[in-house]
């Protein structure tokens, strides 16, 4: 037996296996680059200043302590909100028939369509003290605009819950539809009450999807930048961009390696509470038809669909509304009582404020190219890779970017990219406009990493090994055979880095060089400046973009495949 595992750890690799161990050497170089070493230089400069634990010190006995305990509690209160109202909305969307359920399955993920920052101004424009909500309350029932308005820690969970509950939302909806309605019934028929079927069985089941919903939920909400900024509450990552404008670089490299431990910590406890059992069905049920409501029942779900359509809309047709109106002609008014196109007309003849418009969409569109190449390449490498070992290791770098926040991205490359040394070869990023797109691509070469893993997943290795044995090699296979029959999968991450990018806030804000701020910053300098009217524009055009790609991408995954797909995938079938 020893001289069979010695044979086997002596196996000479075949060509298409070299070929793949070579090409993972480039991209994971590119990945350790730009990702790995600029975190681990973060916190190798966390350790300076007065002592390797000097900064650790100053984080625990000061106002950062506070900050962290402050972002821990609201992504906790996030999640538990989110979970609360995603899974309720996903229940009562999958499980149950009334009026208007279909415009509101279509309304409920309108919040994804909000870029971070423009969401979140939206929301204090409708209910802060001088808001919309309040002002009309004020005007209709005579009640005092400060007690009803939102603001500080509950206006920050009020646009986390109403921006970030899709998350549950889709996991849930997911889960439900997937779920066998055998187990249900089996355990009905067994004498257990409905709550009972739903406590005992139902809820385990849904135990992935609702740990997945949390982790992005908490992730995202521990990211958060732009609704504490507008709040004005301090949480860890005001507190990253406040101590690097102080100029406390060391101490702001301490707190980003803290935020990104808390994270990541956070990212491997729901991966190990999921992981202590199975949550698969064994059983062959049939999925049946659910219950449809009827009479009083059928109006009530009719109404409650009206108003969470009324909630869910209100942030984006107050942008749009804003967005013709005459700059700082909105005062007292409940609604702005001035109106004009100028604020387009201005973006688009007037060159100083089309730079931003052109900078967002410039830098995330090299951005998506890049991280289409690495995130591509690195899923094929993944879902191909012959050795033993190293294949977690590889994924885990490759999705490490997701758990970590915008602003530790952003503090890592000015961090590792400030000055030329030897480990990041004499490249210097720091106030060139180059380290946008390098934040961009970082920030979202895992979305097209897991999309194309997902399409790649779905494919036949014997497809490329049928092209191969034809006699072409494994680049061109690679080129002519999976990327052919893979390609949505590439464009649909694609497109969702593209738009990302195009929202890009966190990270801009700590990176952008001067004179070149794009969309989204532009879009804070005109809210500070009291130009609500140009910011809504800006936001508007975010939006219809966001919007656009999301039909595009929506048409791709329910597009038929065509003859030319059937053709190639023959090799895969025959004996």
């Amino acid at each position: 037996m020893s001289d069979v595992a010695g044979t086997r750890r002596r196996r000479r690799l075949a060509p298409t296996e070299r070929f793949i161990v070579l090409l993972a050497l480039p991209v994971f170089a590119v990945i350790i680059f730009f990702v790995v070493l600029p975190m681990l230089q973060t916190a190798i400069q966390s350790a300076g200043g007065d002592g390797p634990a000097a900064n650790y010190v100053s984080f625990l006995s000061g106002g950062s302590q506070r900050a962290l305990v402050a972002s821990v509690g609201i992504s906790l209160g996030t999640v538990a909100l989110c979970a609360v109202v995603g899974t309720a909305l996903g229940v009562l969307l999958t499980r149950f028939d009334f009026p208007g359920r279909r415009i509101l399955q279509i309304l409920a993920v309108l919040p994804l369509a909000l870029p971070p920052l423009i969401g979140a101004a939206s929301f204090t424009l409708l209910y802060n003290e001088t808001g919309i909500f309040p002002r009309a309350l004020h005007a209709l029932l005579g009640i005092d605009p400060g007690a009803v308005a939102v603001s500080g820690v509950s206006g920050v969970l009020l646009v986390h819950v109403l921006t970030m509950y899709p998350y549950f939302y889709l996991s849930v909806t997911a889960g439900l539809a997937g779920l066998d309605t055998s187990l249900e019934e089996a355990a009905a028929n067994l004498g257990a009450p409905r709550w009972q079927v739903w406590t005992t069985v139902v809820l385990p089941m849904l135990t992935p999807a609702l740990v997945a919903g949390a982790l992005l939920t908490f992730m995202t909400s521990m990211a958060s930048f732009t609704a504490p900024q507008l709040y004005n509450v301090q949480t860890l990552t005001m507190q990253i961009v406040s101590t690097r404008t102080g100029g406390n670089y060391s101490l702001a490299a301490a707190q980003a390696t803290v935020l990104a431990v808390v994270s990541v910590g956070f990212l491997f406890l729901m991966r190990w509470y999921q992981g202590r059992q199975t949550y698969r069905s064994l059983s062959k049920g049939i999925q049946r038809t659910r219950t449809r409501t009827t009479g009083w029942v059928s109006g009530v779900a009719a109404i409650g669909s009206t108003l969470i359509s009324l909630i869910l809309i209100a942030p984006v047709a107050a942008i749009l509304l804003l967005s013709f109106s005459k700059n700082r002609s909105w005062t007292t008014e409940i609604l702005p009582s001035r109106y004009t196109i100028e604020n387009y007309v201005s973006i688009f003849t007037d060159p100083e404020s089309l730079f931003p418009v052109n900078v967002s969409l410039q830098m995330a569109f090299y951005a998506t190219i890049v991280a289409v190449v690495i995130g591509g390449t690195a899923a094929w490498v993944i879902s191909r890779w012959p050795l033993r070992r190293g294949k977690g290791l590889l994924d885990a770098m490759v999705m490490l970017p997701w758990a970590l926040p915008g602003t530790v991205i952003g503090v890592n490359l000015v961090t590792a990219f400030a000055e030329p040394t030897w480990s990041n070869l004499g490249l210097v990023l720091v106030g060139s406009l180059l380290i946008l797109p390098v934040a961009y691509f970082v920030r979202y070469v895992p979305l097209v990493f897991r999309e194309t893993g997902a399409s790649i997943d779905t494919l036949d290795p014997a497809v490329d090994d049928a092209a191969q044995s034809l006699g072409a090699s494994p680049l061109r296979s690679l080129l002519t055979v999976v990327m052919p029959l893979v390609w949505r999968g590439v464009l649909a991450g694609a497109l969702l880095a593209f738009i990302d990018g195009v929202g890009e806030y966190v990270a801009s804000v700590v990176v952008y060089p001067a004179g070149y701020a794009p969309m989204s910053v532009e879009i804070y300098n005109r809210l500070y400046s009291a130009d609500l009217g140009s910011a809504a524009a800006y936001g508007s055009l975010q939006i219809l973009l966001i919007f656009v790609v999301l039909l595009i991408s929506n048409a791709i995954e329910h597009k038929p495949k065509n003859s030319k797909d059937t053709t190639i995938m023959t090799p895969a079938v025959t004996p």
